[in-house]
């Protein structure tokens, strides 16, 4: 059935028509006027905290902030020992952002909660969490507020500092968290039925194949790293080729050679940012740094494409007689959705209509990553017009996000009715 001919129920298009106007106004909490920016431990922060805690306690849930500045809001299960099932996604974006990416997964939470408390408390609890600090903007290391939920904060991120040199560790302070603290962010991975998370696809699979909702199978195997090519600075006239150590064309050849080897591959890779010393007219680069973003369905696969990039990168620097130095900065493995999550998913999108529901492998990273390390977990994907995401033309209908709603309602009662609907063993 196309999703032409689906049609959401009344409730869930009225919780559409909400979701949209809160991620309008979620979207005029930016620290640059007329783009979206919102990064983690900010004044914006903190303010989207204060406004969807309001909407949270509205819908009638519990709020609080954790130790790593994230935002959570729960109802209770049928019983005091009830274990609890995690719904949630992010409310901090990249750079000139688009308005959904993360938000909409966090309120299509919200609004789940609202619509299944009604009917009188599930098996488990639930509790939704907005996560402060998944795409990385600021400090350069992605996935922090997830990371703390999970239980796996490393203590060499303190040492990390924001463009203005300001330390990860002193931002926690300015934003009036304690760094000492930030292990009680941690959920207690016994008590949990699992963690879901909607997320609009931000890749065009969806829309090709005319289905407004799919089933994540797994999430991509990343690995960053900042690389610097060094080689001398030199009078840009006075200098002939044969003497030049021109770090920019050895920078730029490396770039061309991620491309090339991952186009080959099957995997992805991105340079997405390059800067050069001196940065004169007439001079010679003597020093480009650029950055390097590899993805692959899976890690061992991931690891070779790199093996074969670093290859590349040392005959480009031998041949130009410049070094070219990668340093890995993040790492994170696949994660595979447990079948049971997927089955809820899938029965929540068949209960839509869709009899035949679109399965994806996601190749952009989510908080769901983080969540992988300490219980199953499973992804919603709402379709997003030609895939556009990290832009402010990034788009999910109302119509979607009402489809959306009900699936995600339905794949909860799905995991209510199971035989177990406990703590996942």
């Amino acid at each position: 059935m196309s999703a032409a001919t689906l049609a959401a129920s009344a409730l869930a298009r009225q919780q559409a028509a909400t979701i949209v106007g809160w991620c309008d106004d979620l979207a005029a909490v930016s620290a640059t006027p007329g783009h979206l920016t919102r990064v983690y431990l900010s004044p914006e922060h903190a303010r989207v905290n204060t406004i969807v805690a309001r909407w949270m306690q509205d819908a009638g849930l519990a709020t609080w902030q954790d130790d790593a500045g994230n935002l959570h809001g729960s109802v209770p299960g049928a019983t005091p020992d009830a274990p609890v099932l995690l719904i949630g996604s992010h409310l901090d974006t990249v750079v000139d952002a688009g308005r959904y990416d993360g938000i909409v997964g966090v309120l299509m939470g919200i609004a789940t909660v609202a619509r299944l408390a009604a009917s009188g408390p599930l098996p488990f609890g639930i509790q939704v969490i907005a996560f402060s600090d998944e795409e990385g903007t600021r400090f350069g290391k992605a996935l922090l507020g997830s990371s703390a939920v999970a239980g796996v904060w490393d203590d060499s991120w303190w040492d990390l500092t924001d463009d203005d040199g300001i330390t990860l560790r002193q931002a926690f302070t300015d934003f009036g968290l304690d760094p000492a603290r930030v292990a009680d962010a941690a959920v207690d991975p016994s008590r949990l039925v699992g963690y879901l998370e909607a997320h609009i696809e931000q890749g065009p699979y969806l829309e090709a194949a005319g289905q407004a909702l799919g089933v994540v199978t797994s999430i991509a195997s990343a690995r960053r790293f900042t690389v610097e090519a060094v080689g001398e600075a030199r009078h840009a006239g006075g200098t002939p080729y044969e003497r030049r150590h021109d770090a920019l064309l050895a920078a730029a050849e490396a770039a061309l050679a991620v491309e090339r080897i991952c186009r080959a591959s099957q995997h992805v890779g991105t340079v997405g940012t390059m800067t050069v010393e001196p940065g004169a007219v007439n001079v010679v680069p003597g020093l480009a740094r650029f950055s390097v973003d590899l993805r692959g369905e899976f890690d061992d696969g991931r690891d070779r494409v790199w093996d074969e990039i670093t290859k590349a990168f040392v005959l480009i620097g031998e041949r130009r007689g410049v070094s070219v130095e990668p340093t890995e900065v993040h790492r994170a493995p696949a994660v595979f959705c447990a079948p049971r999550l997927m089955d809820a998913v899938r029965a929540g999108i068949v209960a839509t209509g869709e009899q035949q529901p679109l399965e994806l492998f996601s190749r952009a990273g989510h908080d769901a990553m983080s969540l992988g390390l300490v219980t199953d977990v499973a992804m919603l994907f709402l379709r997003n017009p030609d895939g556009i995401s990290h832009h402010p033309d990034e788009f999910v209908s109302e119509d979607d996000i009402a489809l959306g709603l009900d699936a995600l309602a339905a794949a909860v009662l799905h995991l209510a009715a199971a035989p177990s609907s406990g703590a996942a063993s």
